[in-house]
């Protein structure tokens, strides 16, 4: 399945794109999480969150073929 991909602040600093199209098979975020830190390897030093179409997920999700995000920490004020 083919998925869009959006990073953001540092994240996107690390891949060098603001997004991507992966052609990925089924399974979960980790699984694709883990294809993202072998392409980025910087991605194991990044604390961040995952959404999948505009909603938080945890790594046990399975993916839908849809939109992902991976958003750095949001600074408060």
């Amino acid at each position: 399945m083919l998925i869009t991909i959006k990073y953001f602040g540092q994240i996107a600093e690390v891949t060098q794109k603001e997004e991507e199209q992966l052609e990925v098979s089924k399974g979960s975020v980790s699984g694709l999480l883990n294809t993202l830190n072998t392409k980025y390897s910087d991605l194991k030093n990044k604390d961040f969150q995952i959404a999948q179409n505009q909603e938080l997920v945890d790594l046990d999700t399975e993916l839908t073929g849809a939109e992902i995000a991976l958003l750095p920490p949001f600074a408060g004020g």
